[in-house]
Order: structure tokens, then C-alpha cells, then sequence
């Protein structure tokens, strides 16, 4: 059994070919097909977040509507960059969401990827300190989240405040018990799903990863993903961990689908440089009839390690056609791998 969910990157474009025009259109869109998908019997809306691009930014708003429209389907990012997070108003904001929602928040975040300005965080007002990185401004930000949504106490009340206080010190509110256990790193190598594991995050690993050994992405990711719950046992952790990884698969079922993605049949891993330093591995597509998903599916080591997987989508094809998307996966597909 596998938890299976949808990853939207949210774009839109004037483009006569697209059916997602504005901001607007990806907003409300996004909230009907999280609907269509609930109806469908998929398990999770997860959205992607870049900044200074025609994508989805902010989550919080659209995750929030998202939650009070759904009773059921998990709502989550994949995944929030941290060197642009003020980690303490992300909690509140964080928390809100999941309180409406009902507690099926469930976060990814991570250092992020090569953005469409330079240093974009800066302009947010964000600065590595001396000798630092960005990925390092990234974890600390992270570390400071993860510490304060426990929710314990830290600030020194106002001795005459305006409205009267609890004892002791004071917490960010609204605060939402047990989303800590639902936060998840967007890991991009073996390092860092590592240092994940150790700090008691959920592991996203999505069909981008360094390229550590020269094998093919399922083999990397699957060894990733062993490296991660090796580490999560030796930390002790008391609850299990949750895995995710991302793919694109569409299942051929007619002309429509064929002449949209029926040129991926041959689809294959590619290696490139992802920044000036980092060699990465971008995984294939998956696309045929139904019956040769099964067969392609089956042979994915990383997807077989996972308990939860993450299915990009055309999301400027439109609500309807991605909801058949969904659906002929889980109705053609999933049944005949075991995963429903």
C-alpha cells in the first residue's frame, strides 16, 4: 500500500496553449482539483514553491483554502525554501493552515534550488554570516523552526501586557500539536537525508538528486533512502518515518493522452550541471499504456523504498484533464503494483 499524492509546480502563462493564464487561475484551479483529487481517492495536494517566477510562492493562503474546501486529503509543499523563511512567522503562518485544515499539514522544506534572480533571498532581507553559505543559512533557519514548533515557551512576557497572559514564558501561537512530526526535507543527496534523519524530519526526495555514484536515479534515490532510515534508527526516534518520492507517469488510455505524452515512451534519466559545482542526475518520465507502466514501475527501486509517491502534473492542462491524469493511475496503474 502507498500513500499517492499530486506535485504541482503551479505555473501559468498568457500562452493560447495554456489553460492556467494568471495567478488567479493557478489559485482557484488548484483548490478545485485538490477537491476533484479528495473525490478520486488521492491521499495528498502537494505544491512546489519558487519565488520571482510565474509559479506558485507563498503556500499558505492556498493551503489554507485548500483545507477548509477538503476533509480528508493531505495538503503539503514540496518544497518551501528556507534561506527565504522567517522561521518564527512561518510558524504562525504554519500553524493557522494546519488548524483549519484539521492537522494534514505536511510540510516540505529544504535549501531550495537554483532561483530566477541571484541571491534572491537577500532581497527578502536574508544574508549567509561570514563564512557561510546560503545552504547554511538554510539549515539554521530550519533548525530554529523545527526547535520553536515544539511549541514550548521562550519569550519573556511584558510584565503589564494588554491582554492577560498564561504563566511562564511565552510561545508563538496559534500553535498546532503533532505538525512537528509532519515536516519533511527535500533532500538532494545522501549527506543531507542523513542529517534529516537525525533531526527527526520526513524524507522528500524528488526526480532530482546530485549524482554521488553514476547509477541510475532509482538505484541513487533507493540508496538514499536506506542511508536515511539507517540514520532515523541510530538517532532513536520513537514513531516511523515517512518517504516520498517524486515521478512523472502518465498512463496512455487515449488519443489525448497519447498525443501529449506519448513521446516520453523513451524517456531516460540525464545528467547535468545543476549550478557551477553540483553535478546532478534528473529522472525519466514514465508514459505507455498501462499495462507497460506496471511492468516499468516495478522495476523503480526508489519508488518501491517509499511509502508515499509524489506524481507531477500538467497543471496548465487544466483541472479536468489532470484529474483524469490522477485517475488513471490510480484506477489502471496502482491496483495491479499493490498500492491500492
Amino acid at each position: 500500500m502507498k500513500k499517492i499524492g499530486f506535485l504541482s509546480f503551479g505555473h501559468w502563462s498568457a500562452s493560447a496553449h495554456s489553460e492556467t493564464r494568471s495567478a488567479a487561475d493557478f489559485l482557484h484551479q488548484s483548490i478545485d482539483l485538490a477537491v476533484a483529487a479528495e473525490e478520486l481517492g488521492v491521499d495528498g495536494a502537494y505544491f512546489r514553491v519558487h519565488h520571482f517566477a510565474r509559479q506558485a510562492a507563498s503556500p499558505f493562503p492556498l493551503l489554507a483554502a485548500i483545507g477548509a474546501r477538503t476533509s480528508k486529503i493531505e495538503i503539503g509543499t514540496g518544497v518551501i525554501d528556507m534561506r527565504y523563511e522567517n522561521p518564527l512567522y512561518m510558524i504562525e503562518d504554519a500553524g493557522a493552515a494546519d488548524l483549519i485544515s484539521g492537522g494534514r499539514l505536511q510540510l516540505g522544506i529544504s535549501r531550495g534550488s537554483p532561483e530566477q534572480v541571484i541571491d534572491g533571498w537577500r532581497y527578502f532581507g536574508y544574508a549567509p554570516g561570514e563564512g557561510e553559505t546560503d545552504a547554511d543559512m538554510a539549515r539554521q533557519h530550519t533548525e530554529v523552526f523545527l526547535k520553536l514548533l515544539d511549541g514550548e515557551g521562550f519569550a519573556q512576557p511584558n510584565p503589564r501586557p494588554m491582554f492577560a497572559n498564561p504563566p511562564g514564558l511565552l510561545r508563538l501561537e496559534p500553535h498546532s500539536e503533532g505538525l512537528r512530526d509532519r515536516i519533511w526535507w527535500g533532500s538532494g543527496s545522501n549527506a543531507t537525508g542523513v542529517w534529516a534523519a537525525k533531526l527527526g524530519m520526513n524524507l522528500q526526495s524528488s526526480t532530482l538528486k546530485d549524482d554521488e555514484t553514476g547509477e541510475p536515479l532509482h538505484v541513487q534515490q533507493r540508496k538514499q533512502i536506506e542511508a536515511y532510515r539507517e540514520a532515523w534508527t541510530e538517532a532513536g526516534h520513537e514513531r516511523e518515518p515517512r518517504v516520498s518520492v517524486s515521478r512523472s507517469i502518465f498512463a496512455l488510455t487515449n488519443d489525448t493522452d497519447r498525443a501529449y505524452f506519448g513521446r516520453d515512451r523513451h524517456s531516460r534519466d540525464q545528467v547535468g550541471m545543476i549550478d557551477e559545482n553540483t553535478r546532478a542526475i534528473f529522472g525519466r518520465s514514465y508514459a505507455g499504456e498501462p499495462d507497460e507502466l506496471v511492468r516499468q514501475l516495478k522495476e523503480d527501486e526508489a519508488i518501491q523504498a517509499a511509502d508515499t509517491l509524489l506524481l507531477t502534473i500538467p497543471n496548465q492542462l487544466g483541472v479536468d484533464y489532470n484529474a483524469h491524469v490522477l485517475e488513471n493511475i490510480l484506477t489502471h496503474v496502482a491496483p495491479e503494483l499493490g498500492w491500492r
